[in-house]
């Protein structure tokens, strides 16, 4: 029988987050696949944990996923661990997921902290319908693309960045967005935490006088729901004005309906009424 693939969160910061079930399952597992193995090693020595590590990363997921999954199904437990943070998001995670479902092998998850699910909570925006990002395109094309592909998402938008790229990518969203509300949340869990409320016109003059530091989770407003909805015609408004006066209502009344309905002024679309 195969081994179990187990899904690890770790700390973003503040060991004392590691649950209980997790430092017992790094314990009990036969090795661990670790993104960073220095960083998980200092980890599991702050738990007293000494178990075989092997590094997994994006530079060797490929053939060091299949020895991974090689091993699984001769019978060993393997914990996968990011070194903040759920394993798969914005992680290699993903790819041993993958791997472990199409040779069926038995997978579990032992929840732990997220860094944008973290920051969403703190960031006084929307939390109910919201969309992660993750780190944008360093290519410039692709990262516009992005970025307009987004432009008319009501969804509240989650990015990671680092801070050598912030101002850069501040830029980017104002000119995509328009000035939207934005939290800027780092060092969550730890003594300096900081979580910064304002807009993207706010958060450009603070960090050009402040320079950042530390990795970033930005949160940004969605755009209003009617965003992308094209405007009706004038034509086309005072159409619809034209239907309500045919249905029993005041022309005058039809065009002060259809007026704040379209955007247009109540005068142009009773104009336009009269008009043959």
């Amino acid at each position: 029988m195969s081994g179990i693939l187990y899904v690890v969160g770790t700390p973003i910061g503040n060991l004392s987050d590691l649950s209980p079930r997790a430092v017992e399952t790094l314990g009990a597992v036969d090795f661990i696949a670790a993104e960073d193995t220095r960083v998980t090693l200092k980890l599991l020595n702050h738990f007293s944990i000494k178990k075989p590590l092997v590094s997994y990363h994006d530079h060797n997921l490929r053939e060091r996923g299949a020895a991974i999954i090689r091993r699984i199904l001769d019978g060993e437990s393997c914990a996968i661990v990011t070194d903040a943070g759920m394993p798969c998001i914005s992680d290699p995670g993903e790819d041993l997921v993958r791997m472990a479902a199409e040779a069926g092998i038995p997978t579990a998850v032992v929840p732990g902290p997220s860094a944008a699910v973290s920051a969403l909570c703190l960031s006084g925006l929307p939390t109910s319908r919201f969309c992660f990002e993750g780190f944008l395109s360093t290519n410039r094309r692709n990262r516009q693309l992005h970025l307009e592909s987004l432009k008319n998402d009501p969804h509240t938008l989650i990015f990671y960045e680092a801070p050598h790229k912030l101002l850069n990518t501040l830029h980017d969203l104002l000119r995509a967005f328009g000035n939207r509300r934005i939290a800027l949340a780092r060092e969550l869990t730890k003594v300096h935490e900081e979580v910064l409320r304002t807009d993207l016109e706010g958060a450009l003059a603070h960090f050009t006088a402040s320079p950042p530091r530390g990795e970033f989770v930005l949160i940004v407003e969605g755009a209003p729901e009617d965003a992308g909805q094209e405007q009706p015609s004038l034509e086309e408004a005072v159409a619809a004005a034209r239907e309500l006066a045919a249905g029993g209502m005041k022309p005058t009344e039809a065009a002060r309906v259809t007026a704040a309905e379209t955007g247009y002024k109540k005068s142009e679309i009773y104009a336009g009424m009269l008009r043959d």
